[in-house]
């Protein structure tokens, strides 16, 4: 039944939803389940979205926490996350068939890690400590790495030697936050060294703003995304440190009637790894449930970036094709 009370508008950010990151991880867990031989296993979740990891288990994907669940000699996809150099070890001495889908901005961070441990750095990673992503990071140079996720901890953090620390980032996070994070770090560090090129990927900055720029119209915002999601958790606060109030939900079904009371205008967006299907049934719930007939479109910036699929696959491609497969 329709409210009286129910918002007059809905307004949707125009820039939302999957990154090219996702796009290529999802894309390369339904291409391995084409062409490989047998069952396909996924170390964990290939992003952190339960609806995506539920349909890929509906086509035939087999998700495991650790490779100790998979058979020897058996093919596996590393999520989009990144992994340790461990969790490679561990697979070559099962001789698992790997495919990495990690996104190619995290490998980025990866490699800046590996090469300033190399160079005797202590770095600095501003991140979450129970991230996926983090810890794969991590696992890169344990000894060389601290974990700063707060400017209380940014505040505590010692160095070997403060003539040589840098500090990365993981590719989630919030931009404000970090600033307020790695300025604490400068005073105490002057000599720290910024990463070579940002960390905080494009997308994840893209969708913050375009948050910023829905939060100076709406009353509340809905951001469709995963509460393990870092992404995710981000855009509600961005949302929040402008006084607009933020509820992360799953699906439509999440919708409570009494965050809109009183809402004129309700805002919507998707996080990162959440799917346009589930921005779509929100949609639909407004005209249908809450009886929204005004529904708009806010435009920031567009998005015009595409990854390739790992080397490995698409060598496992050209083999099945001239197999005939």
């Amino acid at each position: 039944m329709v409210s009286e009370k129910a918002p007059q508008k809905l307004l949707i950010a125009g820039l939302r939803g999957f990154c090219a990151g996702v796009v290529r991880a999802i894309s390369v867990v339904e291409k391995a389940l084409e062409i490989c031989d047998g069952t396909v296993y996924v170390r964990k979740e290939i992003i952190h979205n339960r609806y995506v990891v539920e349909e890929l288990r509906r086509r035939g994907a087999v998700f495991v926490e650790e490779l100790d669940e998979v058979p020897d000699g058996a093919a596996v996809i590393f999520s989009a996350h990144g992994i340790s150099p461990a969790v490679r070890d561990t697979a070559k001495k099962k001789k698992l068939l790997t495919i990495d889908a990690t996104c190619p901005l995290v490998t980025k961070v990866h490699l800046e890690v590996v090469q300033f441990a190399k160079k005797g750095y202590t770095i600095l990673f501003v991140g979450h400590k129970d991230h996926d992503e983090t810890i794969g990071t991590l696992g890169e140079a344990p000894g060389a790495i601290r974990v700063v996720g707060s400017k209380e901890e940014a505040k505590r953090v010692a160095v070997q030697d403060p003539e040589k620390v840098v500090y990365l980032t993981q590719t989630t996070l919030s931009v404000d936050d970090t600033r307020e994070i790695v300025e604490i770090l400068e005073q105490r560090f002057p000599a720290l060294q910024a990463p070579p090129k940002e960390d905080i990927c494009y997308a994840t900055q893209n969708r913050q703003d375009a948050v910023k720029a829905l939060a100076g119209y709406v009353d509340v915002l809905l951001v469709l995304g995963a509460p393990n999601s870092s992404n995710s958790l981000r855009l509600c606060e961005v949302a929040r440190a402008r006084n607009v109030r933020a509820y992360l939900i799953e699906t439509a079904a999440d919708i409570r009637v009494e965050w809109l009371e009183g809402v004129n205008i309700l805002g919507l967006t998707a996080s990162a790894s959440a799917p346009e299907i589930l921005v779509q049934q929100v949609i639909a719930f407004a005209r249908e449930k809450l009886g929204i007939t005004e529904i708009e479109e806010l435009d920031t910036v567009r998005e015009d970036v595409h990854f390739s699929l790992p080397h490995e696959l698409t060598a496992l491609a050209q083999r099945s094709a001239a197999t005939g497969r």
